[in-house]
């Protein structure tokens, strides 16, 4: 036993063994610690994970170099973020700061996943100013203006120059400057008529075709919204202008009906200025409005209005006011005529005065493509190659007949038959999206009042909500890039695109199934029965095509018209529409515009709803 007891306490016996365990067990403790450390460390970053903090030094050049613009995009960069209280014993002194955590061991693994973590927080954060300047026109150069204030609270100003516009920031830093002049810059880009033309100003070139299938936008729609809106300014943007003025007359002339008659779903109005002039802009047409006729009420003798939606309806009571600007241009009273908007031209026929100009708000994004990818649906998977509807991004549309929302033209047929209509096929409408294109290049006048005035175009669309402006820009205005050249007096026009900063409610519950509109110089307020085309009591409405071929035909034998001779003069509605070859000419060619681009056929309306007879 005592040999046994003995040999126990030699090197390999029990007594030793018995004693190394708790070694073990503390080896193994700590062992168990390091790797709690080294986890704690690792996931550090992601518990918190903020875009980080923008290094507020000063530069010394103040030129846009491709790695100050990833330093400006305030995202996933995990450098410089101090370790975690209970870490920072072991990682050295107090207040050290970890700039690569973890880079050493683990095989690298932590650096890729770090990667990837940086990665999607791009994905995901917004630009500043001066990277999307910067991706507009790379190399831009800033100068510090002026340095002004105490030394321990300086002001800087600094100043960048865009093609010949100078825009100026302040600061407490250069950096700050630097990005408020950044600012300055884009917002400034919604004064140009459309995103291509204010990407041109910035000196980019005219690019490759639009492809109107792409998942991106012409330019960042980010550029209006994204970044700090400026410091507060007296009176209100122009866009905002226009907005309140459309909104509160509207309130204003419908201020005696019941509040179910005047709710609305959908806003239009039609605001002339002289020039850019917000202090003398004047409401001129009103709307409102979202469904079509039905089939079964058209009308063989034009006394129906066939689309209520609106952007239509506003189009059409615009026209209500140019007849009339017409007629008071032949009045007997000097000063009637002098209040005209037209002047005659020496060769015949008639324009606008100069700095004449018409803005179109819309309180919600025209029914068709430029609703389709608005922002509540960007929220999806508008970005996906997989999107349902990305085939047909860009294609001409068509509204569904006693309801809401437009599906793609299918087919090659033009036009629609009388009979298939009557007998319980669906009256097909083209969207207002489509529409609105179609007055960039035809002008909002019509085939009639082209007999008389040069074409009319709009300096501008502002909408309430639901759009996405690259988008908007693209329908509006470049899927007609291919119309190739148009005779004198017609143009491709690319209308200003802007959103308001404050856009109006929508109201909840089902669209009215009526239609109000309202023209200056009237002093009722007429509402269309959706279904129907007519007034309430049945009757045609003001904005009919009887009513209006009445109107061109008192004008007619009055104005110096275009037509050659007196033999021509037309007998019916669909001949005196014809009559107009010159714009007629400019439709066909818009409509092979649109084929030719593979995007659809515009289908018309059956033909027999324009021959009726004229009243001359």
């Amino acid at each position: 036993m005592t040999s046994v007891l003995g040999g126990g306490r030699g090197p390999g016996g029990l007594s030793s063994q018995l004693r190394c365990k708790p070694k073990r067990r503390r080896r193994r403790r700590s062992k168990r610690r390091d790797k709690v450390s080294l986890l704690s460390a690792f996931l550090a970053p992601f518990k918190h994970p903020s875009p980080g903090t923008t290094n507020t030094e000063d530069e010394d050049t103040l030129s846009t170099s491709s790695a100050e613009v990833k330093e400006n995009r305030n995202v996933g960069n995990l450098a410089a973020r101090p370790l975690p209280p209970g870490d920072r014993a072991r990682a050295g002194a107090p207040g050290a700061k970890r700039k690569r955590p973890l880079e050493e061991g683990n095989g690298g693994r932590v650096c890729k996943l770090q990667l990837v973590w940086k990665k999607l927080s791009w994905s995901v954060a917004p630009k500043n100013a001066l990277v999307q300047l910067h991706e507009l026109r790379p190399g831009l150069q800033y100068r510090t203006v002026s340095q002004t204030g105490p030394v321990h609270a300086p002001v800087f100003a600094v100043a960048v120059e865009v093609n010949g516009l100078t825009f100026e920031g302040t600061g407490p830093t250069k950096k700050k400057a630097k990005m408020r002049a950044a600012e300055l810059a884009l917002r400034s880009f919604v004064q140009f008529p459309n995103a291509c033309q204010a990407h041109l100003a910035m000196g980019g070139g005219p690019g490759p075709g639009t492809d109107f299938t792409s998942d991106q936008a012409d330019f960042p729609d980010t550029l209006f919204h994204e970044f700090e809106p400026p410091a507060p300014r007296p009176g209100l943007e122009f866009a905002d202008s226009i907005s309140q003025l459309v909104t509160e007359k509207f309130r204003e002339v419908t201020m005696d009906l019941t509040p179910v008659h005047a709710r609305h779903k959908a806003l239009a109005g039609i605001v002339m200025t002289k020039g850019l002039d917000a202090r003398q802009a004047q409401v001129v047409v009103l709307s409102s409005g979202t469904k079509c006729i039905s089939g079964e009420h058209l009308s063989d003798q034009g006394l129906v209005v066939n689309d209520c939606h609106a952007e239509v309806v506003a189009r059409r009571a615009f026209l209500h006011f140019l007849y009339t600007q017409l007629e008071l241009h032949l009045s007997t009273r000097r000063e009637d005529s002098e209040r005209s908007i037209f002047v005659r031209l020496k060769e015949g026929g008639y324009r606008l005065r100069e700095n004449i100009l018409f803005h179109l708000y819309v309180s919600t994004s025209p029914c068709g493509d430029a609703r389709l990818h608005s922002p509540y649906e960007i929220t999806t998977d508008l970005h996906s190659s997989k999107h349902l509807v990305r085939k047909f991004r860009g294609h001409l549309r068509t509204k569904i007949e006693s309801g809401e929302g437009t599906v793609p033209v299918r087919g090659s047929s033009t036009v629609q038959t009388w009979d298939g209509v009557l007998l319980g096929e669906q009256l097909v409408t083209m969207s207002c999206t489509d529409k609105i294109a179609r007055w960039n290049v035809l002008g909002l006048q019509g085939a009639l009042l082209s007999h008389f005035v040069e074409p009319v175009y709009l300096q501008s669309i502002v909408v309430g909500s639901l759009h996405h402006t690259g988008h908007l820009a693209r329908v509006m205005s470049h899927r007609m890039e291919d119309v190739g050249q148009l005779p004198t007096s017609y143009r491709h026009n690319r209308p200003l695109l802007s959103g308001v900063s404050d856009a109006e409610a929508r109201q909840p519950g089902k669209s009215p199934p009526f239609s109000v509109n309202w023209v200056t110089g009237s002093t009722d307020l007429e509402m269309i029965n959706a279904t129907t085309g007519r007034r309430s009591c049945g009757g045609p409405s003001r904005l009919c095509k009887h009513l209006f071929s009445v109107r061109w035909a008192r004008l007619y034998s009055r104005l110096s018209t275009r037509t050659p001779s007196p033999r021509d003069t037309p007998s019916m509605y669909c001949e005196a529409k014809l009559g107009a070859h010159t714009y007629q000419a400019v439709k066909q060619q818009l409509f092979r515009a649109f084929q030719k681009a593979g995007l659809g056929t515009w289908v018309q309306k059956p033909p027999e709803q324009q021959q009726f007879l004229l009243t001359l």
